[in-house]
């Protein structure tokens, strides 16, 4: 996806520290931008700015020093260790450009929060929506809930938005022919809900559930989707086993992450397309060198049955294959693959480099390694609150480059 961005980056000077505010577009699936929310600081006018009150209103140059002040102590200490709180809350955001979306404005709330038990990894949620000038509009909140003990817990993403984008069809070939690209306007509510129960040290199991509503409208070439039809309905149930030994869940410097997902689309619940999915993840996290970790994400999903467009694996986005338009390569079965080294080089600056690839194919048989598509890139990290990151992503696919912004890491 060829896009032009607008990047916001304001590099302040704050008790030594070198404090940034930034924010660009990303992917529809995913979670993008951000405002800032304003704290009390805790410090009194200078000499200087007393001796400037005296030729003014001081109530009006106290007033206007002091939401400065606030606004640098902010994000200024936004990583550093503080009173413990119930719930932490944090805000950014800013404008965007596109060339798909146009101007627009998007935000991400960002929340950590504990009960009693302070020796276990903080639950988080995140709040995340856009608008621009296209119609596109976004409105999600995702997150996981860790209870006593961690003895169970609870992941869930739930979003709504309406998209302007592009359609070119199913499978590889489809996607590589430009010719194939025509607009069309994507309507789609997703929840997906996990509740896991603790088995052993590590290792949890349970039940999962998922509502899928995709409408698609206004294709410019509908002959692209081959006769399917053009909305479609799906609710699936299924199970998951997840092994897990990550010290930080939303940014791991060591540990293995395995998880199996199984969700079947039964006629039961509604489907007119009865289909079955197999979701197979592994990521490893070690440290290399003095700050340095090397991040390895391994994914496939396979699909069955009767699957519907809307419910394809799709190749691209913010989190795996960055830099492709999200959507472009899509068929029933995807393999992908990336490494990334994770680099603090300075107090809360830090930058990775990352090299993967992936495939979408039918089924086995029709599978071809020469349609293996690479994916590279680059990006930059500034520590916003402690071991969450915001990134700015750059990545390189086949004849498409893309920015992508988010909070947390890809994987």
């Amino acid at each position: 996806m060829k896009e032009v961005w607008i990047f916001i980056l304001m590099i302040l000077v704050c008790s030594g520290e070198c404090v940034s505010f930034a924010s660009t577009y990303s992917d529809v699936d995913s979670v993008k931008h951000n405002p800032a929310l304003i704290t009390e600081p805790s410090v009194t006018p200078s000499a200087a700015e007393t001796s400037f009150s005296s030729t003014q209103d001081s109530s009006d140059v106290v007033t206007k020093v002091s939401f400065f002040r606030r606004f640098l102590n902010y994000f200024g200490d936004a990583n550093k260790p503080k009173p413990r709180k119930k719930f932490d809350f944090s805000i950014i955001g800013g404008p965007h450009y596109s060339s798909d979306t146009k101007l627009g404005l998007g935000i991400v709330a960002a929340g950590l929060y504990q009960g009693k038990d302070t020796l276990l990894q903080p639950s988080i949620v995140s709040l995340y929506g856009d608008i621009s000038t296209t119609g596109f509009y976004l409105l999600g909140v995702k997150g996981t809930h860790f209870f006593p003990e961690d003895k169970y817990r609870l992941l869930y993403n739930l979003y709504f938005f309406s998209f302007p984008g592009y359609f070119w069809g199913v499978g590889y070939d489809a996607g590589d022919n430009p010719d194939n690209k025509g607009h069309y306007k994507r309507i789609q509510n997703q929840v997906k809900v996990d509740f896991l129960f603790r088995l052993a040290h590590n290792l949890y199991a349970g039940p999962l559930a998922s509502f899928d509503y995709v409408a698609g409208m206004d294709f410019e070439k509908p002959q692209a989707l081959n006769g399917a039809s053009k909305s479609t309905f799906s609710v699936g149930v299924g199970g998951s086993v997840s092994y897990d030994t990550r010290d930080f869940q939303s940014n791991p410097y060591k540990g293995v992450y395995l998880k199996l997902e199984q969700s079947l689309y039964p006629g039961f619940t509604g489907n007119k397309n009865v289909f079955y999915s197999t979701d197979l993840l592994a990521d490893i996290f070690q440290k290399v060198w003095k700050n340095c970790i090397l991040a390895i994400d391994i994914h496939t999903k396979f699909t069955f049955g009767n699957t519907p467009w809307t419910m394809m694996p799709r190749l691209g986005g913010s989190f795996r294959m960055r830099g492709y338009y999200e959507g472009q390569y899509r068929d029933r079965n995807i393999g992908e693959i990336q490494v990334e080294f994770r680099q603090r080089i300075w107090k809360r600056h830090g930058i990775v480099v990352w090299g993967g690839a992936g495939n979408v194919f039918h089924d086995f048989k029709s599978f071809q390694w020469k349609q293996t598509l690479p994916n590279y890139g680059l990006g930059y990290r500034w520590e916003f609150k402690k071991r969450v990151n915001v990134r700015l992503d750059y990545g390189f696919g086949k004849n498409q480059t893309g920015f992508l912004f988010n909070i947390n890491e890809a994987f």
